[in-house]
């Protein structure tokens, strides 16, 4: 995100010196773990420059951007059995949000029970998860 309250220069630069720390820094972490940095702003410069990928105020990312640059870091840093996990979660928490037209017909029903079912197999596998 930028920060142009000092200006456009002042902004680059400041990136440019806490991006050069933080490589000196992850240089000389690699040596005793396996770190990396993630380019999320980097992304949002290079790859999502066209401005439908901003907020009204033309400087912070919008939904669309946030979204695009979470799946690149889920593809390149979340293992693919907890990306699963994830859209399995992502799927009750929006059932969960559902909305009915008719909360007594028998099809609600149904959803509900076929949404515990769901929740109870997914706790069974991870009891800490609460929805």
């Amino acid at each position: 995100m930028r920060h142009l309250k000092d200006g456009f220069v002042e902004n680059q630069r400041s990136k440019a010196h806490l991006t050069a720390a933080l490589h000196q820094y992850l240089a000389q972490e690699n040596a005793l773990h396996k770190t990396s940095y993630f380019p999320s702003y980097e992304i949002l410069l290079d790859e999502l420059r066209d401005y439908r990928f901003y907020a009204e105020d033309m400087l912070h990312p919008n939904k669309t951007a946030i979204i695009y640059i979470w799946n690149r870091f889920t593809e390149t840093h979340i293992a693919e059995d907890a990306q699963q996990l994830m859209q399995e979660i992502d799927s009750i928490q929006t059932a969960l949000q559902h909305k009915p037209f008719y909360a007594e017909s028998k099809a609600h029903k149904q959803f509900l029970l076929k949404l515990e079912d769901k929740i109870s197999a997914l706790q069974k596998l991870f009891p800490n998860i609460d929805f």
